[in-house]
């Protein structure tokens, strides 16, 4: 057997030596130089603690609210819409408008004051009115209570309860601005009158007592609320389930409204520069949010849905063009109801009236 041959290997050329550069000095830290966008990014934390976005020229400063849960049912006959104003504290809502910059006061008292009041006996029915010996007697309280706040400078956020307490709050509202502007968001116009309601419901009415029409003028609510609200001062966004009667009623006042029509016509950016150039600029501003203004697929826990409502950027956009006008007084987050749905759907209901009480406070997306 011949002797095996190693096979030689290619040869591979060896690559010229690179000398390196010679190291530069380090520069000492205190003389380095940042860019614009380091300074940005390197900026220091702000320490001081947080302020309003706006300035809400018709309060006083350091900005103040006080928070009312009115846990009421009796304009209407779905159970649960009482729990609301304790899930959305419970939700973490103190604290939320707190990181705001917000000086932040929970009356817990008038929740145990509302639940005794509701109670009234022979409270059969005044006519086609339900419970109105209840409702008239907790907007009462209502109405005093927001008044109070308004007094003391301080901006008034009211959780209900269903949507009858509108009499109440916006009462109050007049009663320390009476030139104000009311900014009602709803699926529905809550303008019948005792004369014109088919259900007897009244959260489906606070606003006929406040125009004082006819048929309103009847104890027991004549004894404290007078009529002191006019057409002009009124504007509606997110009607789209009116009553016949209502819409005659809208039509003969020449009540400004934008339905959901207006809203998908016009887009909502549009919507509010109407909004707010009929309202005006100088005037303090009261806005009264039904959270069945949005659709059922965003709000689903609450006793009145109607398909076809504001999206959730379009609810939050209302709330957020209103806030930035500074000109706002009083808020009112209604008809939220826990108890309806599932334990999902009411914790997604909750968690708006929050965002949404935020959005009134100066929260922004940046």
């Amino acid at each position: 057997m011949p002797p095996r041959i190693p096979r030689r290997l290619p040869t591979v050329p060896r690559l010229p030596t690179v000398s390196r550069p010679a190291r530069l000095p380090r520069m000492p830290a205190q003389i380095r130089r940042h860019t614009s966008r380091d300074r940005y990014f390197l900026r220091p934390l702000q320490s001081e603690a947080p302020s309003p976005t706006y300035d809400y020229k018709f309060l006083s400063k350091p900005a103040s609210v006080e928070v009312l849960g009115y846990p009421f049912s009796g304009g209407q006959p779905r159970g649960g819409v009482d729990e609301g104003p304790e899930a959305l504290v419970k939700a973490g809502l103190l604290d939320q408008l707190s990181a705001l910059g917000w000086e932040v006061k929970f009356n817990s008292q008038a929740m145990n004051d509302v639940r005794e009041l509701a109670v009234q006996e022979h409270d059969s029915g005044i006519g086609k009115m339900h419970k109105p010996l209840a409702v008239s007697a907790v907007n009462e309280r209502v109405a005093a209570d927001v008044a109070a706040i308004q007094e003391r400078g301080a901006l008034s956020l009211t959780l209900g309860g269903d949507h009858s307490l509108g009499m109440g709050t916006v009462a109050g509202t007049k009663r320390r601005f009476p030139e104000a502007a009311l900014i009602w968001v709803d699926a529905h116009a809550d303008i019948n009158t005792p004369l014109t309601t088919d259900s007897g419901n009244l959260h489906g009415c606070p606003v006929s007592f406040l125009l004082g029409l006819e048929g309103t003028d009847v104890p027991p609510f004549n004894v404290w609320l007078q009529p002191c609200l006019r057409p002009e001062d009124i504007v509606y966004i997110g009607l789209r389930d009116i009553d016949d009667k209502e819409k005659r009623i809208l039509r003969e006042l020449g009540i400004k409204v934008f339905t959901m029509h207006d809203v998908d016509a016009h887009g909502i950016g549009r919507v509010m520069e109407r909004v707010l150039a009929h309202v005006g600029a100088a005037r303090p501003i009261h806005l009264s949010f039904d959270v069945d203004a949005l659709d059922p697929t965003v709000a689903p826990s609450t006793g009145t849905p109607v398909r076809g409502g504001l999206t959730f950027r379009e609810g939050h956009y209302i709330v957020e063009a209103i806030a930035e006008t500074g000109n706002l007084v009083a808020v009112d987050i209604v008809e939220v109801n826990p108890a309806l749905e599932d334990e999902a759907s009411a914790a997604q209901t909750v968690a708006i009236g929050c965002s949404l009480s935020r959005a009134a406070l100066g929260e922004t997306l940046f």
